[in-house]
């Protein structure tokens, strides 16, 4: 499995962003995107988490409000919608894979650990000025 990352870049505070990640050499139908960031200096922390069977979404408290994620199942794309940016959102950003059909009430408690995904991409970065 490859995941390809794309669509970061510098924007200003309060801009928007769209990253995507395409996914490619599996044949597997359902499984789960997640999405994670890693700021200079810090940890890689979770985003959000996308279900390509059922469109089942969660976020980190941080993002809730400014972020969104989508699937397109034809295109195996998944995209993370960044709103509102500001500086603290400065950071590498990263999709990750489950590679199985994971029930709602499932994913919300995999989603959280890094040890759940079975593939990463290489991550983009987003630089947001002030």
């Amino acid at each position: 499995v490859q995941l390809v990352e794309s669509g970061g870049g510098l924007v200003q505070a309060g801009e928007s962003l769209r990253v995507s990640c395409e996914a490619s050499g599996f044949t597997f139908e359902d499984y789960a995107i997640g999405w994670f960031r890693q700021a200079p200096g810090k940890e890689r922390e979770r985003v959000a988490v996308i279900s390509s069977s059922d469109g089942t979404t969660f976020y980190s408290d941080s993002v809730q409000s400014r972020f969104s994620v989508s699937i397109d199942k034809a295109k195996s794309t998944a995209y993370l919608q960044m709103d509102g940016l500001s500086t603290d959102d400065t950071a590498i950003y990263y999709c990750a894979l489950i590679d199985w059909q994971v029930p709602g009430p499932v994913l919300a408690r995999l989603w959280v650990s890094e040890a759940s995904y079975d593939s990463w991409g290489q991550g983009t970065q987003v630089t947001v000025s002030s």
